[in-house]
């Protein structure tokens, strides 16, 4: 069996490499932003069951809002074990529409450098581990050299 984030070697489509992560993982919703010209995150792939409210929201994310600009911003994951009671303001109020609970979102490193995000999420709480971290962030800095040199 080929260890993840090997599993991704060769792949460039974002959306194949959302749904390899995702299956690894076990998780069932998913999305990779990257940044643009402007300076904000774009949605490049998404997987899931997101209502159509969240899809129009996530779009377009501004570095430093919600989970995902909150990752590039920090330039390190941000774990939320779960979406529907995390009141600590990283969470938009919308993102309990989705159904997450466990959630966690790593910067896509290129350079030592946030060119975007990762992010999945599972229906159950859910802590990531330190080890499964660690797997997602070496998945981000692969999915980031990809995309952003594409």
């Amino acid at each position: 069996m080929v260890p993840y984030p090997q599993l991704l070697e060769g792949i460039s489509d974002p959306g194949r490499l959302l749904q390899i992560t995702l299956d690894h993982f076990g998780a069932e919703t998913g999305t990779i932003h990257l940044l643009g010209p402007d300076g904000m995150l774009h949605l490049r792939a998404s997987a899931g069951s997101l209502p159509q409210p969240i899809m129009d929201a996530i779009r377009v994310i501004p570095v430093g809002k919600g989970i995902a600009g909150q990752a590039v911003a920090l330039g390190r994951p941000v774990n939320i074990c779960n979406i529907q009671t995390e009141d600590g303001g990283v969470a938009p109020p919308g993102a309990r529409a989705t159904g997450v609970r466990g959630s966690i979102c790593v910067p896509l490193l290129v350079d030592g450098r946030a060119v975007g995000a990762l992010g999945i999420g599972a229906s159950r709480e859910r802590d990531f581990t330190a080890e499964e971290t660690a797997r997602l962030l070496e998945a981000g800095r692969y999915i980031g050299r990809t995309l952003w040199n594409s």
